[in-house]
């Protein structure tokens, strides 16, 4: 595995939308994220996708709290990867994501593409993604539908994104009934990965109960793993996880035994 390549699992302990009344141990404050993140790296979580929250809770793209999280947890967890999140949640723009990202230099970043391209200008795009590319930047481009494989492949034609230490985040469920998905979800996504000869590392995040089915499902397709309260608080039996270490921890046992 490179060395700038992220590992099988990765943990999204709590996203942008979710709150303590949703889970009472969703990661809120730095310290609980780190605390949390500990759990979920003794678990078998060898990275972190970071969200951070403003002191009343609420998702925020903020350099100073992304440098503060990123400096404790490679204090505290120097082996644990911590991919920032550009997340726009409808109020930031393409510009204040892009700044974010060059405030804060991170080595790893998670980027959906709708959010970023389409408004944009072609020149706009290209310096920045290509400036990502240079400082050897892991970007993990989200994609919601496979259609938006077709989009991302024209961009990559064109120049535009640069296809070194890029990786894809394929979205299972966002948009279905009830945001619950099911491991076949993603074979729309691989026959047009396929078709379009894309060969680049991807994983799944997958909303809803059967989370667990559809990794397992990813990983054996070739896949990795992005697990945890951002996307399902609950385990396949339908209890209520006590905390992110637990699906992490569940996802582990359930790859050991489909292997």
């Amino acid at each position: 595995m490179a060395q700038n390549a992220l590992p099988q699992i990765m943990v999204a302990p709590n996203g942008a939308r979710k709150t303590k009344q949703d889970h009472p141990n969703l990661p809120i404050t730095v310290d609980e994220i780190v605390a949390e993140a500990r759990l979920c790296f003794e678990a078998g979580a060898g990275a972190i996708h970071a969200h951070v929250r403003d002191a009343g809770g609420h998702h925020v793209l903020d350099a100073g709290l992304y440098q503060e999280l990123l400096k404790e947890l490679r204090a505290q967890l120097p082996k644990l990867i911590a991919q920032i999140t550009t997340e726009a949640v409808g109020q930031y723009s393409a510009a204040q994501q892009r700044a974010v990202v060059r405030a804060v230099a991170p080595d790893f970043v998670s980027i959906a593409l709708r959010e970023m391209v389409p408004d944009e200008d072609t020149g706009t795009l290209r310096a920045f993604y290509h400036e990502q590319s240079d400082r050897g930047v892991n970007v993990q481009h989200i994609l919601y539908a496979p259609d938006e494989l077709d989009q991302f492949y024209q961009l990559v034609s064109d120049g535009v994104l640069a296809a070194p230490n890029s990786e894809l985040l394929l979205v299972l469920g966002r948009y279905q009934k009830d945001q619950q998905s099911l491991p076949s979800d993603l074979d729309p996504f691989l026959a047009r990965l396929k078709a379009l000869g894309l060969d680049l590392p991807w994983g799944v995040c997958a909303f809803g109960r059967k989370e667990t089915d559809c990794l397992t499902y990813a990983v054996k397709r070739g896949g990795k793993a992005r697990i945890g309260f951002e996307n399902n608080i609950h385990h396949l039996d339908g209890s209520v996880a006590s905390g992110n270490h637990e699906r992490v921890a569940e996802l582990v046992a359930a790859l050991q035994s489909a292997s």
